[in-house]
C-alpha cells in the first residue's frame, strides 16, 4: 500500500520568529518550515512541501495525540510571539515552548537561534525528538556528526548545530532521542549556526540562561505591543495581527514579506502555488497605513525609509518595479522544484516569483497614498523625497492609459483593469493634495486635467450599465472585489448609488452572479476570468475585509449596512485559526489555503476593525 503523507492542515500551524526568518510549528510539535538565516534563504525544514523528504524538527509525546487519551493545545504566551504547544494525557501534561530570541546582537547569546524548552507540569511524559534537516529545499546532501554537546549537521552551504545535554542517536541523516521528564523537570534544545568541527559551539544553554532568554523575549514582545493605541472591541485580534506583521518584518531593511512561506496551494492539488517571501510595493504601502492607524510610528517610519530608497531606484523608463527581494535585489527568477511533491501533492513547488517584472499600474496609487498619509500622520516628507514622488506622478500622467497585469498579477494577458485606473487616479490626486498642503512645486494644471480625465473614463468605461456595477476591466461584465477599494480611497462616496449597487452585486452568491459565499468573498469568478491559470481557488480573506470596510463606510448613512458589516466582520474572525492567524484564502470547508500567514490579510483586518469601531462609536453603540 502506498505511503499516505501525514500532512497537517495549514491552519494547524503557529509561527515564531526573530524578524529575520520564521518557523512554522504544528500542533503536533513539528517544525515543518524553517528557512535559515533569512525568510528567503533555502529551507532547512520543509516537510510542509514534501512530507517524505522535506525535513522536520519534531518534539512530541511518544504516544501521539488522539491515542490513549492524549490531546493537544497550542497558544501564544499572552501578548507575545512565544508559542506553547501543550500535550495532555492521563499520565501527565507536558509543554514545548518555542521561541527565537529577539533584540539580541550578533555574537550575543540567542542570536539567530531557535530555542525549544520542553517542560512537564504534571505527572510524567515520555517524549520523542526527531531532527532531520534537508538543506537547500532538500537538494543538498549533508553530514551528521554527534558532538559532546549535541549534533552537527554540515552541508556544502551551511552548518547547523543542535545543542542538548541529552544523548542523541544518528538516524539516517538526522538524529533522534527518547527522554522522560517528571513534574517540574525541563530540557532545552538550541538550534543555531555553527562553525564546522568546532569544539565548543556556544549554543548549549544552562536552565538559568534559557529562562533568561525566555524572559527577555517575552518582555520584548510585551513592550512592543504596548505601543498599540487600539483599544477597541476586537483588541485581542488586532494585537495578534500586529504581532504577526512584526514577525514578517525583515529587521535589517524594515521591509515586510507578503508571507514567510512559498508554494502553499490556493487549491489542493492545483497549480496556483507561489513564493511570497518578498516585498511588494503594494503591501508596504498598506502596511504604512495599517501601522500608523494603531500607533506603530517607528515601524511605519522604517517602511517609509525603504520606500524612499525604492523611489530613487527606478527602471530606465522611469517606472518602478512592483516587488523586491528583502535585501533590495531586483531579480527574483522563478523556478520549480520538481523533486518535491508539494503540499498534499500540489505541484509545482515554485521558488522565486516571475511576477517581479510585470506591469502593475496600481502600485503608484498605493505608494503615493501611503506617502501622503505618512506626511499627514507621521513625519512631513523632505523636498528630496518629494522630487522623486513628483517624477512618479508625472510618469503616471504619461502612462495611465496603458494596459497592465493588475493587482491580481494575472498571467492571461494585460487589460485595462478598473482597479489599476482607480489607483492611477489616487496617485495623481495624492500628488495634488501634497502640492496643496505642503506648497511643494508641481505641474498642478496637468495633474488636475489628468485626474479628471481618469475619473470620467472610469465612470464611462469601468461601469457596466447592464450589470449595474463597476466591473473588472473595460468591456468586461465580470465583477472584481478589488473595486471595493473605491470608497476606501475616496474615489467615490461610500453612499454613491453606483458604489452601493456594486456592493450589492458583489454580495450576491456566486450562483446568482455575485462573489460571496456565506459572507466570504472571492476576488473574482475564476470560471469567467481568463487569468492564464487552470483550477479553482478559495475566497480571498483580504476581499472579505474590504467588503466589511466598504459596508462600514456606507453604514454612516444606513444603519442596516453597518449592522451587516459588523456581523460579517465577526463571522470572518471565526475563520481565523486557533491562534488568530490567517492564510491568503479560506477554502470551501473553512480550511486555510495559500501561503501562511498572510500579511495582507492581517493588515486588512486591522484597517476594518479600526474603521468599524470608529463608525460604531460615532453612530451609536450596537
Amino acid at each position: 500500500m502506498a505511503h499516505q503523507p501525514a500532512y497537517q492542515p495549514i491552519e494547524d500551524y503557529g509561527i515564531i520568529g526573530n524578524m529575520h526568518t520564521v518557523a512554522l510549528v504544528g500542533k503536533n510539535g513539528s517544525i515543518d518550515w524553517y528557512c535559515h538565516p533569512d525568510f528567503d534563504s533555502p529551507s532547512v525544514f520543509g516537510a510542509i512541501l514534501d512530507d517524505g523528504k522535506g525535513g522536520r524538527y519534531k518534539i512530541s509525546p511518544k504516544i501521539s495525540p488522539g491515542e490513549d487519551g492524549v490531546t493537544n493545545k497550542q497558544m501564544y504566551w499572552p501578548e507575545t510571539n512565544v508559542l506553547v504547544t501543550r500535550f495532555l494525557s492521563p499520565e501527565g501534561v507536558g509543554e514545548v515552548i518555542d521561541f527565537m530570541p529577539v533584540g539580541v546582537k550578533e555574537g550575543d547569546l540567542g542570536y539567530h537561534q531557535l530555542i525549544r524548552q520542553v517542560v512537564v507540569v504534571r505527572g510524567s511524559v515520555t517524549f520523542n525528538l526527531e531532527c532531520q534537516p534537508a538543506f537547500n529545499y532538500a537538494r543538498d546532501q549533508h553530514e551528521t556528526r554527534i558532538t559532546k554537546d549535541g549534533a552537527e549537521f554540515l552541508s556544502a552551504s551551511s552548518c547547523l548545530h543542535l545543542s542538548t545535554t541529552l544523548p542523541l542517536a544518528v538516524n539516517g541523516n538526522g538524529v533522534t532521542a527518547e527522554f522522560t521528564l517528571h513534574e517540574g523537570e525541563s530540557e532545552t534544545f538550541v538550534l543555531g549556526q555553527a562553525v564546522p568541527g568546532a569544539e565548543d559551539h556556544g549554543c548549549l544553554l544552562s536552565e538559568e540562561a534559557a529562562n533568561q532568554l525566555f524572559k527577555s523575549t517575552v518582555e520584548y514582545w510585551r513592550r512592543w505591543i504596548s505601543k498599540s493605541t487600539y483599544k477597541g472591541r476586537w483588541r485581542e485580534m488586532v494585537e495578534r495581527s500586529a504581532l504577526a506583521l512584526k514577525l514578517m518584518t525583515y529587521e535589517p531593511t524594515g521591509t515586510i514579506v507578503a508571507s514567510p512561506t512559498c508554494s502553499l496551494p490556493e487549491e489542493l492539488g492545483g497549480v496556483r502555488n507561489w513564493d511570497y517571501r518578498y516585498t511588494w510595493i503594494r503591501d508596504a504601502a498598506f502596511t504604512v497605513y495599517g501601522l500608523l492607524r494603531i500607533g506603530f510610528t517607528e515601524e511605519a517610519t522604517n517602511f517609509m525609509r525603504w520606500i524612499e530608497e525604492c523611489v530613487q531606484d527606478l527602471n530606465p523608463d522611469g517606472s518602478m518595479q512592483i516587488m523586491y527581494g528583502i535585501d533590495g535585489r531586483h531579480e527574483l527568477t522563478e523556478e520549480t522544484l520538481d523533486h518535491l511533491e508539494g503540499y498534499k501533492g500540489s505541484r509545482p513547488v515554485r521558488i522565486g516569483n516571475g511576477a517581479y517584472n510585470q506591469v502593475q499600474l496600481d502600485i503608484y496609487g498605493e505608494l503615493i497614498d501611503a506617502i501622503y498619509l505618512f506626511d499627514k500622520y507621521g513625519t512631513p516628507i523632505s523636498y528630496e523625497f518629494w522630487s522623486h514622488i513628483r517624477a512618479l506622478v508625472n510618469w503616471v500622467c504619461a502612462n495611465w492609459q496603458r494596459t497592465d497585469e493588475g493587482i491580481w498579477e494575472v498571467r492571461g494577458g494585460q487589460q485595462h483593469f478598473v482597479y489599476s485606473k482607480v489607483m492611477c487616479w489616487v496617485a495623481v490626486d495624492r500628488g495634488i493634495r501634497l502640492v496643496d498642503k505642503r506648497s511643494f512645486p508641481g505641474d498642478r494644471v496637468r495633474w488636475r486635467e489628468t485626474r479628471d480625465q481618469i475619473y470620467e473614463e472610469i465612470m464611462e468605461k469601468g461601469w457596466n450599465e447592464e450589470k449595474q456595477a463597476f466591473v473588472q476591466a473595460y468591456g468586461s461584465d465580470n465583477l472584481d472585489a478589488s473595486n471595493l477599494i473605491m470608497p476606501l480611497v475616496f474615489f467615490v462616496s461610500p453612499s454613491d448609488p453606483r458604489m452601493l449597487k456594486t456592493i450589492d452585486a458583489i454580495k450576491k452568491s456566486v450562483a446568482s452572479g455575485g462573489l460571496v459565499s456565506d459572507s466570504l468573498v472571492h476576488r473574482y469568478n475564476v470560471d469567467k476570468t481568463d487569468d492564464g491559470l487552470a483550477g479553482k481557488e478559495g475566497t480571498f480573506n483580504i476581499c472579505t475585509f474590504w467588503l466589511v470596510e466598504a459596508m462600514t463606510r456606507a453604514g454612516w448613512s444606513d444603519r442596516s449596512r453597518l449592522d451587516e458589516a459588523r456581523l460579517m466582520f465577526e463571522k470572518m474572525l471565526s475563520y481565523a485559526n486557533h491562534l488568530g492567524l490567517y492564510g491568503e484564502e479560506t477554502g470551501p470547508k473553512g480550511e486555510s489555503l495559500g501561503n501562511f500567514p498572510q500579511a495582507f490579510t492581517h493588515l486588512a483586518l486591522i484597517s476594518a476593525a479600526f474603521n468599524l469601531d470608529r463608525v460604531l462609536d460615532k453612530g451609536g453603540r450596537v
